[in-house]
Order: structure tokens, then sequence, then C-alpha cells
């Protein structure tokens, strides 16, 4: 199980952030809440508990808005829009924009088995969501968050943790991926606009 530290070194448990959460001041019905981080930092993993801890969360998945490989540049990082692969805009016009304005969100889930547009999911107003994925709170987007959440993790446990959820074949493009996230860590510098910042080990 991951555990969490915030940026003093202070353990914190599922039930303070929840608390913490719960505590927020409202601007819409519906609270949103946006989990950021590197590949292998834990965001998804911290989603799961918040969500098993509370059972009026809805969670997002920014893998749910990857691009279908036959709209992707599937050139060099370097060579490409940062966070190029996952279609942020999307996410903005059907999740984001929607729930701002009390309304609620529709949008098709990307199928990483066909490589495709898939399901529809409907979000309903009211309650929290969680959006957690790697370029989640970006500058496009960052400001249709009520709190932001960002996950730090050293690069090497990052890389570890990958490999043994995904398998060794996928090493190669782990170290493509990470390319891109410095990238966008250091132009977008989403620690800096997180409201928390978690530390995560195993």
């Amino acid at each position: 199980m991951l555990e969490f530290k915030n940026d003093k070194g202070k353990a914190v448990s599922y039930s303070d952030l929840i608390f913490t959460v719960l505590n927020l001041p409202q601007k819409q019905k519906t609270l949103l809440i946006g989990i950021d981080g590197c590949g292998g930092a834990g965001k998804s993993s911290l989603a799961k508990k918040l969500s098993e801890e509370y059972n009026q969360i809805t969670i997002v998945h920014m893998d749910d808005f990857y691009l279908p490989s036959q709209l992707r540049n599937n050139g060099d990082p370097e060579d490409k829009e940062i966070g190029a692969d996952f279609d942020w805009r999307r996410l903005k016009k059907q999740v984001l924009e929607p729930l701002v304005n009390d309304n609620a969100a529709t949008y098709q889930k990307y199928d990483w088995s066909s490589d495709n547009l898939g399901e529809w999911v409907e979000v309903k107003v009211g309650g929290i969501v969680l959006v957690e994925g790697v370029y989640s709170t970006r500058k496009e987007l960052a400001k249709l968050y009520d709190f932001k959440i960002w996950i730090d993790a050293p690069r090497e446990l990052r890389l570890e943790r990958g490999i043994e959820r995904d398998g060794e074949e996928y090493r190669e493009l782990w170290e493509k991926w990470m390319i891109g996230e410095d990238m966008y860590v250091e132009n977008h510098r989403p620690i800096d606009t997180a409201d928390l910042v978690l530390n995560s080990k195993v």
C-alpha cells in the first residue's frame, strides 16, 4: 500500500484528506479536485482509496482522454506539444466546464484494447469529482478546479512501479513518456499551483 506525506514530511491519512476536501468552500454544486503527478507517482491509487473512504466520489481518469493512435503524433516528445497524447481540450469541454456550470458531464472513454473511443460515461451533478492523471492540472485547466493535489515521487521509483505494473517490454515506452512529463513539469509548473503537495512511497 502506498503511503503519503505532505511537504513537511508528516504522514497524511485518507480520512484527513477527505476532511480537508469536505470543508472546502464550493463555487458550484460539484466539488472538482485534480490529482496530478508524473506516471507511477500514485495518483490512481490515491483516488481509489479516497473513493473507498467516501462514497460520493466519482473518478475521471486522464487515461480515458488518451488519443487514438491515428490522431497522435508519434514522434519524439521534444517535437510535440506538451501532453499532446492526451486530449485535454475534450476533458475541458465534456467534463470540467459542464460541471463548473452545474450541468451533468458526458464523455467518451478511450478504449485501450481497440485503440479507439468507446463507451459514453455520464457524471451527474453533485458530490465530489476527482480528475486524476498526469497533465490533469495543466495551465489551461488549473483554474477550473476547486482544489489541486500534486503527488511527487522519485524518478527511479516511478519507473520501477511502471515496469512492475506493465512489464519489462514497456520500459522504452515508459522512458519516452517520462521525457514528455519532465517537459510538462518544467514548463507548466503544476507543483506551484497545487493546493497540496504529497510525497508517495511504497
